[in-house]
């Protein structure tokens, strides 16, 4: 290998440790005490429900079982161990502290058929969160039910064709601009609207022009993500208010990258309707296999009637409660509540930092993205000039003539230690690069991923095949993922 990787690994064979080819009859992990209780026939008991055999599970001893899990858990790569740059995922640290109290014993055990009156703690908890929520988007009412981004997309139009449904016009299409989020024109049609696609203009963002020759009162709504998906600000957003209102459409907007708006800017304030928040992405609650999700929903006043319920509110003598007495809702988006524990480590978050903590969070990730750019400049290429603010896109422009691709690039990276960034997203550039650091990194370890992305083109000038036939230092090389994809092994079974 030309370039020493940062955190090289041993090449291991893709079947080390597998625990089922370490079996041997008469092994075991445990052993349980004599039966202080009489034995049951379990036979009569179960009657066909009772198992005969264990199915072929493995017997191994303790400290097989052991190394085992331990073992794989060296197999992942996480933010604890170093830069995740996937761009539009916000991947940022969770800090260890929101931890330990969504662990509190008096949260981590509420039940949630618990009467409200024992549970005044944890209603305050939603209603702090709501309030908090509100004031940082300058929209005036809030649900915290939806439990992921997408989940919040698919309340946030059911909101918004409960409203039209209201005023005798449900409408039947959505405006989706090209740089919008992918989960967003199948929530449109999961919602049963009609889906028309928005060109963005030469400076990657809304064309407005075109928004106004499309705009007609068939349309519900226009789903923006902003800062949308090339990391760029729609700069005419109040434009784009005002077309929509004036023909009476709301103005959704994707909120999973206010980790470059908080404390800085109000999207109520620019003339959004309606919008979700990722608090696995901007509030720092846990992302991806760490989950679960969480995806509120906030409305401007004209739209909080038909809010999912129950919503908490304050009863004449200061108590907290559920209302369900809400004749518009659009009802339940999920079971109880919603993610419970993610509440409490966004609150935590949110606590933590006060107004001016989030606000340097917001100028970090931005500042941090930026110098990301400044450093690989001329090295990869930018497709578009405009500023950017929380996370650019590069292109494969330069690295194509090699024959070497995005997904090339990638997965080099993963030799040099780092996670890959996003890989062909957004669709709205060929061969993209997508690049978020968050606030997270120092400038130390984003040096480190510049001298790497550099290493690595400087790899492709030289040497393509190097990068072609990468990763080298990880247990499993280069996959087949268009047949993983289309025929994936989902279980063991012998013989595999």
């Amino acid at each position: 290998m030309k370039h020493m990787t940062r955190k090289a690994t041993r090449h291991v064979n893709q079947n080390e440790g597998l625990i089922f080819e370490k079996s041997s009859a008469g092994k075991a992990a445990w052993k349980l005490p004599p039966l202080d209780v009489p034995e049951v026939d379990t036979a009569k008991l179960l009657g066909s429900a009772e198992r005969k055999d264990l199915g072929n599970m493995p017997e191994v001893s303790e400290i097989e079982i052991i190394r085992h899990f331990t073992r794989l858990s060296t197999w992942n790569y996480a933010i604890d161990l170093g830069m995740y740059p996937l761009g539009s995922c916000t991947m940022k640290y969770n800090p260890r502290v929101n931890e330990v109290v969504s662990r509190f014993e008096g949260l981590a055990n509420g039940h949630p058929y618990q009467p409200e009156k024992i549970s005044q703690g944890a209603l305050r908890i939603l209603k702090t969160l709501s309030d908090c929520l509100v004031e940082i988007t300058g929209m005036d009412a809030i649900t915290l039910q939806p439990a992921a981004g997408a989940h919040g997309e698919l309340t946030g139009l059911l909101i918004v064709r409960a409203y039209h449904q209201a005023k005798g016009n449900p409408r039947k299409k959505v405006l989706i601009p090209d740089s919008a989020h992918g989960t967003n024109p199948a929530t449109a049609a999961m919602v049963g609207y009609s889906v028309e696609n928005l060109k963005s203009n030469p400076k990657g963002m809304v064309d407005v022009a075109a928004l106004a020759a499309q705009m007609d009162e068939d349309v519900a709504a226009l789903m923006l993500t902003n800062p949308n998906t090339l990391g760029v600000f729609e700069q005419e957003i109040h434009k784009i208010a005002e077309i929509m209102h004036a023909k009476g459409g709301l103005l959704y907007m994707d909120g999973a990258n206010m980790n470059a708006l908080v404390g800085k800017v109000r999207p109520g304030d620019f003339g959004v309707d309606v919008m979700h928040l990722n608090l696995h992405k901007t509030f720092s609650t846990p992302h991806g296999g760490g989950g679960p999700g969480s995806g509120p929903v906030a409305v401007k006043q004209t739209l909080e009637p038909f809010l999912p319920k129950p919503v908490v509110i304050t009863k004449p003598d200061g108590a907290l409660a559920f209302e369900y007495n809400r004749p518009l809702s659009v009802g339940r988006v999920r079971a109880f509540y919603g993610n419970f524990g993610m509440f409490v480590r966004a609150l935590a978050y949110i606590l933590a930092n006060g107004p001016d903590g989030l606000r340097q969070t917001t100028e970090d990730a931005v500042l941090n993205a930026n110098y990301i750019r400044k450093g690989l400049e001329g090295i990869y290429d930018l497709p578009y000039s405009t500023p950017t603010m929380h996370e650019v896109v590069f292109s494969d422009k330069l690295q194509q003539k090699k024959g070497v691709k995005t997904g090339d690039i990638a997965k080099r990276l993963i030799d040099y230690g780092f996670h890959p960034y996003t890989v062909s997203f957004p669709l709205i550039v060929h061969g993209a690069l997508m690049i978020e650091p968050t606030e997270s990194e120092s400038v130390e370890e984003m040096d480190l991923f510049i001298e790497a992305m550099k290493a690595i083109a400087r790899e492709v000038e030289e040497d393509p095949q190097m990068v072609l036939d990468a990763p080298h230092s990880t247990r499993v090389s280069r996959l087949d993922e268009t047949t993983a994809a289309r025929k994936p092994i989902l279980r063991w079974k012998p013989g595999n």
